[in-house]
């Protein structure tokens, strides 16, 4: 798995609960260290953050389903708006998680999409 976010202290907690579920995980800072990343690792999922500097979640997703078509991608994210919802759908983003939300709704999408990812 595969965590995409520029802020480290996002990426550390959230790579905490997720090893703490068993999942092996990764870390990108941006975007593109996102791709070329996910392009040499080839994760079971790849989690984006929205807001990021050099290429933001939705142009890293676009790239990814070029390069990872089969790769599931979740968005976790501030941003919550049907806006947000729609461009993440257009841009092959399997799921949407809201950081407002806390971590259980992250890790029920998590689990669910590399289960399913798993057994495809």
């Amino acid at each position: 798995m595969l965590i995409v976010d520029d802020f480290p202290e996002i990426r550390a907690a959230m790579r905490s609960l997720l090893e703490r579920e068993g999942f092996e995980v990764w870390e990108a800072v941006d975007g593109a260290d996102g791709v070329q990343v996910a392009q040499s690792i080839k994760p079971d999922l790849v989690i984006l953050d929205l807001l990021m500097p050099v290429m933001n979640g939705f142009e890293a997703a676009r790239t990814l389903r070029k390069v990872l078509p089969n790769t599931p991608l979740l968005m976790f994210t501030e941003s919550e708006t049907a806006i947000v919802g729609h461009q993440a759908q257009s841009a092959g983003i399997a799921a949407v998680a809201l950081k407002s939300e806390g971590a259980q709704p992250l890790l029920k999408k998590a689990a669910e999409l590399s289960n399913r990812h798993a057994a495809a």
